[in-house]
C-alpha cells in the first residue's frame, strides 16, 4: 500500500526534471493535473522516462490505502446516492453495485435531508409521524458493500451480486395494488428471497410481516408505496410499543441502522440529519412563501429563490451519531443535488453547520451541481436575466446558511464542461437544460479554490444519453485530492469569504405534523356537506397546498355542484366557474368542470378564498359617474356588515387593510362604507372575487393568470421618473405580505 510520503517523493522526483512532466498533462493547476493522471494515465507519445515517472505517480495515488479514512457526505436524493455507490433506483444498477466512494472509502457515512414530501415518501407522511424515508432508502441501497456481505454472510463475489439484485427488486418495488399476504407482496416485487442468506431473509421477513400485522402500518398499504420505505418504517416501529402512535427520537436511528446492518451496509452508513419531522419553506424574491419540498420543485414562480427555511414540528433533535461522525471525519463532502432542497436544509438543522466549522483538520469539498434546475437555479438572484454560475451557488449557500460559508468548505469540485461533447450540450440546450458554468475568478474571489475535473460518466452518456457524475471518477478525484493534500495549494491568495446576509436562525418551530394536519383537514371535510365523489380529490388538493390552514374551512358549510343550465352567475367579465354564497355558506361549482383537474382546482380555491371574507358585505352597488352630461365612469360602493354581525376570518383592522389594498377608499363619514371610482373603459374585479383570485395565485400562480398579470410589475425595472410605478409596486408587495402574514399566518421573524 502507498502512503503520502511515497506521493511526496514521486512529486519531488518529477519536479527535479528540467522540463516538468506534469506540464504535459492536460488541465490547469496541480490538483486538476493529478486527478487527470489518476483517472486516465499518461498521454501517448511521451518519452519513456517521463511516462514511467508519471505512471509511477498515478499508481501511487491509486494504491493509497484509504480504508481507515473517515468520510462524511451530506446531501439528499439521486446526487448523493450516485456518488456513494451508483444510482440504486436504476434498473441496471445491480450489474455494478460495488463502486463509488464506498469502494475507496469504506468508512463513509451519509447524512441525508429529511424534508422530502413527494411520491411514496409523501404517502407515508400522510399517515405516520416519521421523517422522510425516501432518500434514506435510496442511499442505504447504494451503501451496500461487497466486503461486508463477504465477511458477515460468507458470500462469494457472484453470490453478493445475486443478493444485491434481490434487495434492489425488493426495496425499489412500488405497490400497484393492495397485496393479500407477504408471499403475494414478495411475488409482485419480483424478488427471490431464497437467494438471501438465512439471517438476512429472516430479518426482512419479520419486517414484511409487520407491515400486515401492525395496525399503524397496515393503513398505508392502500396507497402507492415504495416497499423499501415500508421496510424502514417497520424496522422503526418494531422498537415502539404497539399502542404508541409516536416515534421517540432515538428509535428512528436505531431502526435505520438495523436495516443497514441487515442488508450489508455499515451500521452508520446512512443517518438522518434530524429525527424530528420537518417541512421545507421556500421564500421567493417577490415575497411569496411556499411550503412543501415537492410543491416547490414543481412551482414555476418566475422569481429567484431568496431563502429557504425548515419548519420543525418541535425543537429539532439531532442524533448524537451525526455530530460525532462530523467531528471525527477526515473528509467532509457536500454532495451535488437540488441546491435549495437537499443540502441547505441539512445545514439549517441546529449544531450541524457549527460541527462542520469546528472540524478544522478535515478536507472539506463542495461538489458543484451540473445543471441548472428549473424553478431553483434557472435564475440568478443578483441578476434574474442571466444564467446561473457556480458563484451563484456559493452566494446562495452564504445567504441561506446561518453564519454563512466560512469554514464550511475550501474546495469546489466542478465537472469540466470541456470534456463533454458539444453535440451533447446542444441537445441538452434544446430540452432547456443549461449547465451551471464555472466562473473561476469570482469563485476564487470568494476565497474558494475551484478544482475542475472530467468526473462525468461516459457509460451513462453512451447508454442513456445523460450527463451525470461518474461514481468511480468522482471517488478517484477525492482520493487524489486527499492523497496529495500536503503537496497541493488548496488555498486561495485572497482568503475572503462571503459575509452572511442573515445571521438569524433559519429554523421555524411549531405547526402540526403533516399527518396531523391532514387528519384535521379530513375531520373538517367530514363535518360539512361534500359530494362523495369529491372527497379524495379535495384531500389531495389540501395535501398539495400545505399553506391552507384547517381554519380556512371554518366558514364553509358544504360544496354544491350546479348544472351549467342553472348557473346563476354572468360570465361576461370572467370565467370563474365557482363562487362562495354567504347566504347559505356553500361553495358552488359548475358540475361540468369536476373532472377537469386544473379548472376544478382553480374554481375550488377561488371560492375557498372568497369564503374567508364570509358575510362581510352588507350591500354593493355600482352607480354611473357623470360629468358635463355624459358618463365618464362608475362608482363602486361597498357597505360592510357591522363587526358584531360579521362572520369573517378577519378582524376589523385586517379587513380594512385588505379593502384599502384592493384600492377601495374608506368613506370619511362612515367606517362601514368603501368606494372606488372606475373609469368608463376600465375593468373592475370586485373585492370578494379579487380576494379569491389572489388566494389562488398565492398558492399556485399558474392557476390565476389574471393576478399573475397584475403582479408582473414586480419583474419590471422601476423608474424614479414615474412615481405611480413605485406606488403600485409598493401596493403589490404589501398585498403579498398581507396574504403571507395575515391569511396564511406565515409570520415568523426568520423571514419577516
Amino acid at each position: 500500500m502507498a502512503d503520502r510520503c511515497d506521493i511526496s517523493t514521486c512529486l519531488k522526483d518529477i519536479f527535479n526534471v528540467a522540463i516538468n512532466p506534469l506540464d504535459l498533462v492536460p488541465r490547469g493547476d496541480l490538483a486538476e493535473k493529478l486527478i487527470e493522471l489518476a483517472l486516465y494515465g499518461t498521454v501517448s507519445g511521451l518519452p519513456i522516462e517521463v511516462s514511467r515517472k508519471l505512471e509511477k505517480l498515478a499508481g501511487t495515488i491509486r494504491r493509497l490505502d484509504t480504508s481507515d479514512v473517515r468520510v462524511v457526505i451530506l446531501g439528499g436524493g439521486t446526487g448523493l446516492s450516485n456518488i456513494i455507490g451508483g444510482d440504486s433506483r436504476r434498473s441496471g444498477w445491480p450489474q455494478s453495485p460495488f463502486q463509488g466512494l464506498k469502494k475507496i472509502f469504506p468508512k463513509t457515512t451519509a447524512i441525508t435531508c429529511i424534508t422530502d414530501d413527494g411520491g411514496s415518501t409523501g404517502e407515508l407522511l400522510k399517515e405516520l409521524p416519521v421523517v422522510a424515508l425516501g432518500d434514506i432508502r435510496h442511499v442505504l441501497l447504494s451503501s451496500i458493500q461487497e466486503k461486508i456481505l463477504r465477511e458477515h454472510y460468507g458470500l462469494s463475489a457472484r453470490k453478493s451480486v445475486d443478493v444485491v439484485s434481490c434487495l434492489h427488486a425488493l426495496f425499489n418495488y412500488r405497490l400497484t395494488r393492495v397485496p393479500a399476504s407477504v408471499d403475494e407482496l414478495v411475488s409482485d416485487s419480483g424478488a427471490s428471497l431464497e437467494k438471501l442468506p438465512d439471517s438476512m431473509r429472516t430479518g426482512l421477513s419479520q419486517f414484511l410481516s409487520a407491515i400486515f400485522s401492525d395496525h399503524r402500518l397496515k393503513k398505508v398499504l392502500k396507497k402507492s408505496q415504495c416497499l423499501g420505505n415500508l421496510i424502514l418504517a417497520a424496522s422503526i416501529y418494531s422498537q415502539v410499543s404497539p399502542e404508541s402512535e409516536t416515534v421517540p427520537d432515538e428509535v428512528t436511528v436505531k431502526g435505520i441502522c438495523r436495516v443497514s446492518e441487515l442488508v450489508g451496509a455499515a451500521p452508520d452508513a446512512v443517518l438522518p440529519c434530524a429525527t424530528t419531522p420537518a417541512r421545507l419553506q421556500v421564500l421567493y424574491s417577490n415575497g411569496v412563501l411556499v411550503t412543501g419540498e415537492h410543491k416547490s420543485s414543481v412551482a414555476r414562480r418566475g422569481y429567484p429563490i431568496e431563502r429557504v427555511f425548515v419548519q420543525f414540528t418541535r425543537t429539532p433533535h439531532v442524533p448524537s451519531r451525526v455530530i460525532e461522525s462530523i467531528k471525527e471525519a477526515d473528509i467532509l463532502i457536500f454532495a451535488p443535488g437540488s441546491l435549495f432542497t437537499s443540502l441547505i436544509p441539512i445545514l439549517h438543522v441546529p449544531h450541524i453547520a457549527n460541527a462542520v466549522r469546528k472540524n478544522t483538520r478535515a478536507l472539506k469539498i463542495l461538489v458543484a451541481n451540473l445543471w441548472a434546475q428549473e424553478g431553483e437555479t434557472d435564475m440568478s438572484r443578483d441578476d434574474p436575466s442571466r444564467r446561473f454560475y457556480v458563484s451563484d451557488l456559493i452566494a446562495a449557500y452564504s445567504r441561506n446558511i446561518p453564519g454563512g460559508i466560512k469554514d464550511l468548505f475550501q474546495q469546489v469540485l466542478v465537472l469540466g464542461l470541456q470534456d463533454i461533447p458539444g453535440s451533447v450540450l446542444q441537445s441538452y440546450a434544446v430540452e432547456n437544460k443549461i449547465p451551471i458554468y464555472l466562473d473561476s475568478g469570482r469563485v476564487q474571489a470568494h476565497g474558494l479554490k475551484p478544482v475542475e475535473a472530467g468526473i462525468f460518466s461516459e457509460q451513462a452518456l453512451r447508454e442513456r444519453h445523460v450527463v451525470q457524475h461518474c461514481p468511480r471518477a468522482f471517488s478517484i478525484a477525492v482520493q487524489t485530492i486527499w492523497a496529495a493534500r500536503n503537496s497541493l495549494d488548496l488555498a486561495t491568495d485572497d482568503p475572503f469569504i462571503l459575509p452572511p446576509e442573515h445571521t438569524e436562525p433559519h429554523t421555524v418551530i411549531g405547526g402540526l405534523m403533516l399527518h396531523e394536519r391532514l387528519k384535521a383537514i379530513k375531520k373538517r371535510l367530514s363535518s360539512i356537506t361534500v359530494p362523495e365523489a369529491l372527497l379524495s380529490t379535495l384531500v389531495e388538493l389540501f395535501w398539495h397546498h400545505k399553506d391552507i390552514l384547517p381554519a380556512h374551512l371554518d366558514f364553509v358549510k358544504g360544496i354544491k355542484l350546479l348544472n351549467p343550465d342553472a348557473w346563476p352567475r354572468s360570465q361576461e367579465w370572467d370565467n370563474i366557474l365557482s363562487f362562495y354564497d354567504p347566504h347559505d355558506s356553500m361553495i358552488k361549482i359548475r358540475s361540468d368542470i369536476v373532472n377537469r383537474d386544473k379548472e376544478f382546482e382553480t374554481a375550488f380555491l377561488v371560492a375557498l378564498g372568497e369564503s374567508l371574507l364570509g358575510n362581510y358585505s352588507h350591500a354593493k352597488a355600482v352607480t354611473p359617474l357623470e360629468y358635463d352630461g355624459r358618463q365618464v365612469g362608475k362608482i363602486f360602493r361597498l357597505e360592510i356588515e357591522p363587526e358584531e354581525n360579521r362572520t369573517c376570518f378577519f378582524n376589523a383592522v385586517e379587513l380594512d387593510r385588505y379593502l384599502c389594498l384592493a384600492r377601495l377608499s374608506r368613506d370619511p363619514d362612515s367606517r362601514l362604507v368603501y368606494t372606488r371610482v372606475i373609469n368608463a373603459s376600465e375593468g373592475f374585479t370586485p373585492p370578494g372575487l379579487l380576494f379569491g383570485l389572489i388566494y389562488t395565485w398565492y398558492l399556485d400562480n399558474r392557476l390565476a393568470g389574471h393576478i399573475e398579470y397584475k403582479m408582473s410589475i414586480m419583474k419590471s425595472a422601476i423608474s424614479d421618473l414615474i412615481p405611480e410605478q413605485i406606488k403600485m409596486l409598493r401596493m403589490r408587495k404589501a398585498m403579498i405580505e398581507f396574504f403571507r402574514k395575515t391569511v396564511f399566518k406565515l409570520d415568523d421573524p426568520g423571514y419577516g
